[in-house]
């Protein structure tokens, strides 16, 4: 039998975006239509972007998706196409994928897996489909799965026993630093127990909190891994399917030439806090350049984001600030090329401090005095932002949300939060990597020049440097905080591994640092409730996907 040729699009589809995604859709049909394809499958819910969230509880909504479909439907001729939408049928919605063929709707599959854990809520919106969908192409029959379907056993089996030979996977599959190697390890078995070959195809992207990194798969019916996609690439990826041999040919496919932690883990930032910034349409980023390894590992991201040109760093020193830091600071906005200004802040926090002086009369300073530098930062960073329309980048890490050592309406000020999910220790290794791939980043980048040659992007002496919030005289983080490296792990046990108190402690940690760092986290969740999105990148992020209650008697 013929090869079957086919097309994956590993391509961004933008949440509530339906016309525009559409649109997409059309152009990458008569690409692959024109590169002789047979086959062009699109991710899970492309159509209507992945997670549409409560704008499925809007009919119009639904509707538009409808329409949109219909039209696409009309137009696809000549190849077969899949695409991913939801789906009304009376009182019911559900999570579908469609075959477009000859101008009508061939079949449409429903998501029979839906996952309720983690990120995602497909139980409070959509129906779970009964059966498993298989369809005739070029010769080939293939089944037709929807993302979790794949990590059950039943659907691919019951594809299998329909006569699949092929599973066409479609996924909105959101990355974290494990989730590559689970889900080949999925794939593979799923090609084992069922003989059949997997083609993987997932979206990419950032959406608020979540980023799609892509990295689609083929797995031949034996389990061979026959190719991966880079992460967070966009591509059209191009294959031929042997049906007799079930095992497939690559044709073409992008190649990664760093595929190290670091740096996926920086391609994944990237592309969040790009997409965040474009698709809310703001004209650029600013933030507050201490001259710490925070704030200069985010103006970095920022510049290989979106470009120096539509970035600006702010130094806001009080006299508490290095010169250390202001050095650092200015040694690298300039090696970046952002525009940069120094605002003092002491004559504000003077004012702040006059104001409240009949108040605090017989009071002696402490923590509140320090926290109203931050509350002055925050303010004169937002003004800027208002004035100039671009959005304030937080630059705060994990470890520092996870034990409130941040200040609200302060440092916690911002529309994004690039470090978020992001603990101190891999801040370090992160811009280190960022030093060592100078100008050779290894994916597409918007406009971000090379640093000058003999001035890294980030200065090493604020790689070097102890931490410091610099709010009094001769602070460090150390100072109220365990070290980094005993603090991270701590943490990584107790909100990544749910492990308790007892178990951190038989880990070989002292009982007493145990308590107090896990009575910080737990205390603290009131501040990270206010506190900007930032791109999910650990197994269990503060937001969108770990739910704790501010009120409780928990400890």
């Amino acid at each position: 039998m013929a090869p079957l040729r086919l097309a994956l699009a590993q391509c961004d589809f933008a949440v509530g975006a339906v016309a525009a995604n559409a649109a997409k859709m059309r152009a990458l049909i008569g690409q692959a239509r024109a590169g002789g394809a047979a086959l062009v499958a699109f991710p899970e819910m492309a159509l209507s972007g992945y997670p549409p969230d409560d704008l499925l509880s809007r009919p119009s909504f639904v509707s538009a998706c409808a329409e949109a479909l219909a039209s696409l439907a009309t137009d696809a001729q000549g190849i077969t196409s899949v695409v991913g939408h939801p789906q009304r049928v009376a009182d019911a919605l559900y999570n579908a994928a469609s075959v477009l063929h000859g101008g009508r709707v061939e079949v449409t599959a429903s998501k029979q897996a839906l996952p309720n854990y983690g990120v995602f809520d497909d139980k409070r919106y959509f129906r779970p489909g009964d059966c498993s969908t298989t369809f005739m192409v070029g010769g080939v029959r293939v089944g037709l799965l929807i993302c979790e379907d794949v990590w059950q056993v039943g659907p691919a089996r019951h594809a299998a026993a329909a006569g699949a030979q092929l599973l066409l996977v479609v996924n909105a599959s959101p990355w974290d630093a494990d989730k590559q190697a689970e889900r080949e390890a999925v794939l593979v078995a799923r090609a084992r127990e069922t003989g059949c070959a997997i083609a993987y195809v997932n979206l990419v992207g950032g959406q608020d909190e979540v980023v799609y990194d892509g990295a689609s798969m083929l797995v031949d019916a034996d389990g061979t891994v026959a190719a991966r996609a880079p992460a967070f690439v966009d591509a059209l990826l191009w294959a031929e399917f042997d049906p007799d041999t079930r095992r497939f040919s690559a044709r073409q496919w992008p190649r990664a030439t760093d595929t190290s932690p670091e740096a996926t883990l920086y391609a994944a930032l990237v592309r969040g806090t790009r997409d965040y910034v474009d698709k809310n349409a703001a004209a650029g980023v600013l933030l507050g350049l201490s001259g710490g390894i925070d704030s200069a590992l985010t103006l970095a991201l920022a510049v290989d984001a979106l470009g120096s040109g539509r970035v600006s760093a702010v130094m806001l020193p009080s006299r508490y600030t290095s010169k250390l830091s202001l050095n650092g600071a200015r040694e690298q906005a300039e090696a970046l090329g952002v525009d940069y200004q120094v605002i003092d802040i002491e004559p504000t926090v003077q004012a702040l401090l006059a104001a409240l002086a009949p108040a605090f009369a017989g009071r002696e300073p402490d923590i509140t005095e320090e926290n109203l530098q931050a509350r002055a930062r925050g303010v004169l960073l937002m003004g800027l932002s208002n004035k100039f329309g671009r959005f304030l980048l937080a630059t705060g890490n994990k470890s520092e949300m996870a034990v409130g050592y941040a200040t609200l309406y302060g440092d916690m000020c911002g529309a994004y939060a690039p470090l978020k999910d992001v603990y101190k220790t891999a801040v370090f290794r992160l811009a280190r990597w960022r030093n060592a791939a100078a100008g050779s980043l290894p994916w597409e980048i918007s406009g971000a020049p090379a640093a000058p040659a003999g001035r890294p992007p980030i200065p090493p002496a604020v790689i070097g440097r102890p931490p410091s919030a610099e709010l009094r005289d001769n602070q460090t983080d150390q100072d109220s905080l365990p070290p980094y490296t005993e603090l991270d792990a701590i943490l990584a046990r107790f909100i990544e591994g749910e492990e308790s108190q007892a178990q951190i402690v038989a880990a070989g940690f002292a009982a007493d640092t145990v308590r107090r760092v896990t009575r910080l986290v737990l205390q603290n969740e009131f501040k990270r409730r206010q506190s900007a999105p930032g791109p999910r990148v650990t197994s269990r992020a503060f937001g969108r996907e770990r739910r704790y209650p501010i009120t409780s008697g928990w400890r």
